[in-house]
């Protein structure tokens, strides 16, 4: 049976060989957490439960103290020897196997982040001039698509009258430059991870599919988050916008130099694990470092 010694009873009477100390059980930590839970719960209820949950706490707190300091209270408890015996069948040091690719995780090679990052900003910059090209064509204005799209996020964007559209804000043009950027980066990134998904015609599926079906998303949801950005889109010059991004985009991912993804590498060599299993041998029998 355990025994609950003190420091100093334990100073009299050493534990022997087959007994170890370990730390007596308590009810406090218990008490603590009801009381907080209490105390808690009292905001939502009344303050009597958080006066109770308060009691209960620094009782909580001051028997859990008393439990280690100043003498950390601890029980003798015997230990039963037990003979293991380690055996094996085999007289050799089996190898772990490892292959270049274990199973078929697909894509086996996908662009770097920068590719990613490239094709967003080349991307970006063909968007914007279809986008301008709409403003003096269609408009009459360089600014009348970008002060649009400043009001997408911008509150002040969205106090403009249609005179106002047409005019150089600088407010507008500088929240639209940086929400144009990071959309643009942001999709980039998505595409240098897509692209090496699609076996065939990456770039026509890339480049085409998917803009036309996020802009059928925005078409459906666009008069619910943002009426009057909607009211103001020529949604043919979107789309074409948005397609001239898909093209320069992938194109841009496509040249850079692929790599080959970490998940068909075993998991020992992802870690960095350096062990005689995994490390081939040398001729002399030691493992390369």
């Amino acid at each position: 049976m355990p025994t609950l010694l003190s420091t100093e009873q334990r100073r009299e009477s050493p534990r022997t060989l087959h007994e170890i100390e370990v730390p007596a059980p308590t009810a406090w930590p218990f008490i603590l957490a009801f009381g907080f839970t209490l105390l808690c719960a009292g905001l939502v209820t009344s303050v009597s439960v958080s006066v109770l949950g308060a009691v209960l706490s620094l009782a909580g707190c001051i028997g859990w103290f008393c439990q280690v300091f100043p003498q950390e209270r601890e029980e003798v408890v015997p230990v039963v020897p037990e003979d293991v015996r380690v055996t094996t069948l085999r007289h050799v040091v089996e190898r772990v196997p490892v292959a270049d690719h274990l199973r078929a995780w697909l894509p086996v090679r996908t662009y770097p982040v920068s590719a990613g990052v490239k094709g967003g900003l080349a991307g970006s910059v063909a968007m914007a001039v279809l986008a301008c090209a709409y403003g003096v064509l269609k408009a009459g204005s360089i600014w009348y698509p970008i002060n649009l799209l400043a009001a997408a996020v911008y509150a002040e964007s969205l106090k403009l009258g249609p005179a106002q559209l047409y005019s150089f804000h600088a407010d507008s043009f500088a929240i639209a430059l940086g929400l144009h950027i990071l959309v643009s980066t942001l999709v980039g990134l998505l595409y240098g991870a897509m692209i090496p998904m699609f076996a065939r015609h990456p770039i026509l599926l890339g480049g085409l599919f998917a803009p036309v079906l996020w802009s059928g998303l925005l078409y459906t949801v666009l008069g619910l988050l943002n009426p009057l950005l909607a009211s103001h889109i020529d949604w043919p010059w979107f789309i074409a916008s948005q397609v001239a991004f898909g093209v320069v985009a992938g194109l841009v991912v496509v040249r850079q130099s692929v790599m080959p993804t970490r998940e068909n590498l075993a998991l020992a060599i992802r870690a960095g694990i350096e062990a005689p299993g995994i490390i081939p041998t040398r001729e002399g029998g030691e493992g390369r470092r």
